[in-house]
């Protein structure tokens, strides 16, 4: 059988893409290496998968050609897909900005894509491993660990190098290298990063404390630019945590520090500037601000515990402040691929399509997914990447594009 498509990679993207071009009558088989598909989703969202997010749109995304994202997230949107969500009754919440989340499990996810496959009368083997892939013709043939297959398409939806517990690999990245194709400088990305003690020798004692802050890293004119989010950190014994510091960490660079603004969306002249804070002491003042404990360490630190605000000099009000809003670290690493949620960098997307995802060098050769140098902030933009991107590629398939 000579197959209208094979995609190598059976997670997010590949599924769901395999299932629209099946619907669309094409002859489709997905070929896996893991034991159990789709274990990414599985274990996404704490087993409850953030799916998408509602407020999903091309500024949720880093990119060295940020305007890439925009054909294929306008023609599937977040929308889209929880229109199919419902399709299913699949019930569902949202949480923090947009995020939504399975009520019961992401297996819920997994299943609707399986189901969509089965509609489409797609062909799923796995574990097979993919050996060798030749273009002979206008036909691509592939070697595997079950035998040869040829197909007229070929779609590469492998992912990136986060979590090799569950079979993460560079195979798109050296299938790219291979056909000549350039791929851009990877890192992990939405990880938690990694400081050394002196840097929290005063807040050491906070382990536990959550509050809303402003953080950025990165500059701009560098490669990915820079970032100022609003979310929550969380002070731990090693240091920093929460998802300021996983948004933070796909736009810091080693060596660069990274800003806390403590107060977040607070503003600190409205409580201190006031009138009727001259007579009050300054670690209640930070207290209607932050933490309480928090609050307290800050006092002690600037030796104004107790203090009077009015009896606080011009210069140490300012000391203050530039503490509060400007408070900066040096991150020392990352804790690497391991614990990182998604990959910045892979495929240069200068070398695809941004409507079809098919490599511009290569006819019949698409890329989507997370292996595409595309990372979508925390908060359900990768998942969205994911849909969108395979939908492009499977409409472009049907369509007959070359």
């Amino acid at each position: 059988m000579i197959w209208d498509v094979i995609i190598v990679g059976g997670g997010a993207a590949g599924l769901f893409c395999a299932g629209i071009a099946g619907q669309l009558g094409k002859k489709v088989l997905v070929l896996d290496h893991a034991e159990v598909l789709c274990e990414k989703i599985r274990i996404s969202g704490g087993g409850r998968c953030n799916f998408t997010n509602l407020y999903s749109a091309p500024q949720h995304f880093l990119s060295l050609n940020p305007h890439f994202v925009k054909s294929p997230l306008a023609r599937y949107s977040s929308q889209d897909f929880i229109h199919l969500v419902q399709q299913y009754r699949i019930p569902f919440h949202e949480k923090h900005q947009g995020q939504l989340f399975c009520d019961d499990s992401a297996k819920d996810v997994i299943q609707m894509l399986m189901a969509e496959c089965q509609r489409g009368g797609v062909r799923i083997e796995h574990p097979v491993s993919v050996e060798r892939i030749t273009k002979s013709g206008d036909q691509w043939a592939l070697e595997t660990s079950q035998g040869g297959q040829i197909t007229k398409h070929l779609v590469i939806a492998t992912g990136g190098l986060p979590v090799p517990a569950i079979g993460a690999t560079e195979y798109a990245l050296d299938l790219a290298r291979q056909f000549d194709i350039p791929v851009t400088a990877v890192r992990p990305a939405l990880v938690p990063l990694s400081f050394t003690s002196t840097d929290f020798a005063d807040l050491a004692d906070l382990s536990g404390i959550s509050l809303p802050v402003s953080i950025q890293a990165g500059h701009s004119g560098k490669r990915y630019g820079s970032c100022l989010f609003d979310e929550d950190l969380l002070l731990t014994h090693k240091g920093l945590s929460g998802p300021a510091v996983l948004q933070a960490s796909s736009y810091w660079i080693e060596g660069e520090t990274i800003e806390l603004n403590w107060l977040g969306k607070q503003d600190f002249d409205s409580v201190f500037m006031a009138d009727e804070s001259r007579g009050k002491a300054v670690d209640a003042l930070l207290a209607e601000l932050l933490p309480q404990r928090l609050a307290k360490q800050i006092a002690e630190r600037f030796a104004m515990s107790k203090r009077n605000w009015a009896e606080v000099s011009k210069a140490d009000r300012q000391s203050l402040k530039e503490y509060l809003i400007h408070w900066s670290v040096k991150p020392a690493g990352t804790l690497g691929w391991k614990k990182a949620e998604v990959m910045v960098g892979g495929i240069d997307t200068k070398a695809l399509d941004g409507k079809t995802m098919m490599s511009k060098a290569h006819p019949n050769l698409f890329f989507i997914g997370e292996c595409v140098d595309v990372t979508g902030h925390l908060g359900g933009h990768n998942f969205q990447w994911a849909w969108s991107s395979a939908y492009v590629c499977a409409q472009a398939i049907a369509a007959g594009v070359r």
